[in-house]
């Protein structure tokens, strides 16, 4: 597979804490909603394909059944929501809401 962020794939997402993994995932679901704003599809699909990447390297990385089921739900919402129909109905505001208390507690801990 050719990672974008290879540095991270090598194995350094792994060691990050769960919460700073989903607040970097929220970083690039930000960019993805920001340039999807501005009508900017190619720069919109980048930064959502960053962070589909980033979902798939925490899932490979946490453990526990609940936080498994957590990432491939989200991962499942977002596929809909910037490449489907959006069956689900998920809005700009959900996902800045879901994502911003996972940044909000990995700033928090530094």
């Amino acid at each position: 597979m050719n990672y974008q962020h290879k540095s991270l794939a090598a194995g350094k997402w792994g060691r990050l804490p769960f919460i700073e993994q989903m607040a970097n995932i929220g970083s690039e679901v930000e960019r993805a909603l920001n340039w999807k704003h501005k009508h900017n599809s190619v720069y919109s699909q980048k930064a959502f394909e960053r962070a589909l990447e980033l979902i798939d390297l925490t899932r490979d990385s946490v453990k526990g059944f609940s936080r498994l089921k957590e990432l491939s739900r989200a991962r499942e919402a977002m596929v809909d929501y910037f490449s489907g129909t959006n069956q689900f109905k998920a809005a700009e505001s959900s996902w800045k809401k879901y994502f911003s208390c996972f940044t909000y507690a990995a700033r928090k801990n530094h």
